[in-house]
Formats: structure tokens, C-alpha cells, sequence
């Protein structure tokens, strides 16, 4: 897949806005930057970021007016921040990612409802909108890519020494790591060739060709830990938690569906009982994985699904640095003390835990191990190579980390294909020209003003 990101020719407006529709919240992100007069492009920041109260749009499939009168609030907010002369233009797009992807799979007519609400919804206010649709996990993991590699100066910065734009040249090129909640995504540039090109996406950025590894796991997000299933005792549970539960609901979900069950299996209840066992987690959590599929093969994650050698650094946001925050493991910890920690931490019993302030207690044993078996099992992050990722903050440069950003940049054709530098040149030539040619015709009128004198 190749993407044109090529200098607008007109001036961009001054705000954009990207609605995040993930599969368990919406947020809303509003952007501003001001053109640069001498290259066309801007510094993005961002204004306003703005959480959509309830779940997922993809939760009102029965309801789908729902889904748009959930954006109201955001929208009304957003409209605040931004000037009434300048609201008419500010591009707005809404992106779905995995939650509708699995709505669509499902309910292709339903999820079509959905967008078709949240569209209408949008139209209602006084913004450029530009349409709403399900993204692809690769267009979201290449999106997060660009989002990470341009808020931290990756692709070039601004050297007010040279007063011009320069690619930094011990730029190291970051890869991401994405975990959702239905979905995880990959992105990274590898040492040698991508040898299975639907898995790559190229870019001319600033003048460079990059082009990178990218890959989306659907029903491989954290949420899908919880089809760890066995015996009544559940490991990734604190001891003397207990809940009871049905067969039929954790089958309901998308990515269990297709697992039949038979009547009386469907109407299977118990109470499943927290033991808090670390390894014992990891091990059921790993029976999620098909890793047979990949043989001996190196370059194969589970599935049978292709991916080269992971090389460089890398930055893990979403719920990578959610889990390993709550757990202080957001430092460079050496690997051995990261699985120490989540030892510990699934031994502490249920009255412990809840002791501590938070949401989503009973999930962290359990999200901390599926994130351990995702990064070495899967994706084949070593010993060494786990200090080359780094468990990043949700903002960078004062701007949340995702695929919006990169979306935004895209679509609104922000970064110019070619090096600001050459656009320069290409002006100061012209202006060179211009002048030798001015200073010319004022010698010719000149000499014929003397000859004219003389004669």
C-alpha cells in the first residue's frame, strides 16, 4: 500500500477534528496549527481532547440513534474552543476501529446504521465534515506509527541555528506498539526486506521513503484475555475474588461466536473463583495463541501470520502503558523485574487489591500477563531487545498518543512529500533569477542612457 502525503497548495484550515471510535469509549480530538509561511506546513498541538460519555459506538447496534446522540456533548465542547468565523471550515472525521470492525463482520447492516447515525449527527453542527467510516488495523497501526515518529521530531525538526527544516541525522526511526481493546497493532521499519508486501505500507515523508512492517490482530485486543476458559478456578483472577458467569455470555462476543455450543453446554453457569497464579495465567492465556502454526520460523508471530525480526525502539502506548503504569513498570525495568512485579502483584488476594484506588482491579493480573505473552511469545521480544520498548506516557509533546493524529496529518495532506528545504531552494533560485534579471535590464538601460549622452 503506498500513501501520498503531498503538500496542500492552499492555505489549511486552522482546527481539524478526529473522533476516535474504539471499541470500548469514543473521544474526540481537536487540532490547531498555524502554516508556516515559507514551506506550508505547520506545528500541530492539540486543543482539546474530549471523552464521549458511555461505551463504544458499536455497543448501540439495537439503538443506533444512540450513537450519534452520544457525540452531542463532545461536540458541543469541541465548538467552544474554536472561533465562530472559523468553524465552518475545520475538516471533521470520524474513525472506527475494531469494535465496529467486529459489528461489521457480524451485522454489516446494523454497523452500517450506526455510522449512518453518528454521520447525521455531525452534520447537525456548523464543521466541514468529512465523513465517517471503519479504518483498517493497518491504517490504525500506520497511523499510530506517523502520530509517534512526527510529535517527537522523528521524520525532521526545525534547527533555528540553520533557521531552516532539517532531518535529524541521528534520527532512530520509532516503532509502535498499539493494544486496544478488541485489537492490537504493529508497526515497525525492519532491517531487511519485507518479504510479504501486503504487509507493508510505504510513505514519502519530508523527502525520505519509508516504508514499514504494519500488522492488526482483530480479537486479539486485551479485552480478549477473557476467553481463558478451563476448569471453575481462574488463575488470573485475585484469590477470593468470585463471580458467576455463563457460557453463553463469553460466546456471545464476535471473536467466540464461532465456537458452537451445544444446548446444554449454552446453559452452562458456575461461579468462577479467583486463585491468582501468575504462571498458571500465562500458560491459559497462551492456549489463546495458535504458535504451532509458525513451526521454527523466526519471522512468523502465531496464526501463521508473517512478521520480520522486530528491530529498533519502540514505544508501547494505549493499554501496553495503562497496564504497566498501574503496576509502576513504566521506568526501563529490566524484563526479570517486570515479571517479578506480576508475580507479586497476582499472588496479592482480592481484599488487598480493591484496597487500592482504580478501575478495572480484577483485569490486571490478567491484562499484565496477556501483554507478556503478546510481546515474547508473539511478536519474539527477548531478553535483550525488551529494553529497546519503551512503555510511553498517553501524551508526547503535550498531545495524546494514537492513529488520530497521523489520520488528521494524512487526510489533511499536512506533511509535504518533499523536504521543505527543496520547496525553499526552488524559491530562492527563482528569486535569484528574478533579480539577475532586474540588475541586467537596469545595466542594458544604463549603457544606452551613456550612449545616448555621448553621442
Amino acid at each position: 500500500v503506498t500513501h501520498a502525503l503531498k503538500s496542500s497548495e492552499k492555505l489549511l484550515p486552522t482546527y481539524g477534528m478526529v473522533f476516535d471510535a474504539g471499541s470500548s469509549h469514543t473521544s474526540l480530538f481537536v487540532y490547531q496549527w498555524t502554516s508556516d509561511k515559507t514551506n506550508d506546513t505547520g506545528v500541530v498541538s492539540q486543543t482539546l481532547s474530549c471523552n464521549v460519555q458511555g461505551p463504544g459506538i458499536s455497543s448501540y447496534a439495537n439503538d443506533p440513534p444512540k450513537a450519534g446522540v452520544s457525540l452531542r456533548s463532545c461536540l458541543e465542547d469541541a465548538l467552544k474552543v474554536i472561533p465562530d468565523e472559523r468553524q465552518r471550515e475545520v475538516p471533521v472525521y470520524l474513525g472506527a476501529t475494531a469494535g465496529m470492525r467486529l459489528l461489521s463482520m457480524e451485522n454489516k447492516s446494523a454497523a452500517d446504521q450506526v455510522l449512518n447515525e453518528v454521520a447525521k449527527t455531525i452534520r447537525e453542527y456548523p464543521v466541514n465534515f468529512h465523513g465517517a467510516r471503519i479504518i483498517t488495523g493497518e491504517e490504525e497501526g500506520a497511523y499510530g506509527w506517523i502520530t509517534i515518529n512526527y510529535l517527537l521530531d522523528s521524520f525532521t525538526k526545525y534547527s533555528p541555528k540553520q533557521r531552516d527544516w532539517i532531518h535529524p541525522q541521528s534520527a532512530k526511526i520509532l516503532g509502535a506498539l498499539d493494544l486496544g481493546g478488541a485489537s492490537t497493532q504493529i508497526s515497525f521499519i525492519p532491517i531487511g526486506p519485507i518479504t510479504d508486501q501486503t504487509k507493508a505500507s510505504t510513505f514519502r515523508l519530508y523527502g525520505f521513503t519509508y516504508t514499514i512492517y504494519t500488522h492488526s490482530y482483530l480479537c486479539y485486543g486485551q479485552n480478549q484475555n477473557m476467553r481463558v476458559q478451563g476448569s471453575i478456578n481462574h488463575p488470573c483472577y485475585p484469590e477470593g475474588y468470585q463471580e458467576t458467569t455463563t457460557a453463553a455470555s463469553i460466546h456471545s462476543m464476535p471473536c467466540t461466536a464461532s465456537q458452537a455450543l451445544t444446548p446444554s453446554q449454552a446453559s452452562w453457569n458456575a461461579t468462577l473463583v479467583g486463585t491468582g497464579n501468575a504462571t498458571e495465567c500465562r500458560m491459559a492465556i497462551k492456549q489463546i495463541f495458535n504458535f504451532t502454526a509458525c513451526g521454527l520460523s523466526q519471522s512468523c508471530t502465531f496464526d501463521g501470520i508473517y512478521q520480520p525480526l522486530v528491530n529498533g525502539e519502540f514505544f508501547a502506548f494505549s493499554a501496553f502503558y495503562y497496564t504497566f503504569s498501574f503496576l509502576n513498570l513504566t521506568s526501563g525495568q529490566p524484563l526479570a523485574v517486570v515479571e517479578d512485579t506480576v508475580q507479586k502483584f497476582c499472588a496479592r488476594n482480592w481484599t488487598d487489591v480493591r484496597a487500592v484506588r482504580g478501575d478495572w482491579l480484577r483485569e490486571y493480573c490478567a491484562n499484565a500477563n496477556y501483554i507478556l505473552v503478546l510481546l515474547l511469545d508473539a511478536y519474539k521480544f527477548n531478553q535483550t531487545s525488551w529494553g529497546s520498548i519503551k512503555f510511553q506516557m498517553k501524551q508526547a509533546a503535550n498531545t495524546d498518543i494514537g492513529w488520530t493524529l497521523g489520520y488528521m496529518l494524512n487526510l489533511t495532506n499536512m506533511i509535504p512529500a518533499e523536504a521543505p528545504e527543496q520547496v525553499k531552494g526552488q524559491q530562492h533560485g527563482l528569486w535569484a533569477a528574478a533579480i539577475f534579471f532586474i540588475v541586467l535590464t537596469l545595466a542594458f538601460c544604463l549603457i544606452g542612457l551613456l550612449i545616448y549622452i555621448l553621442w
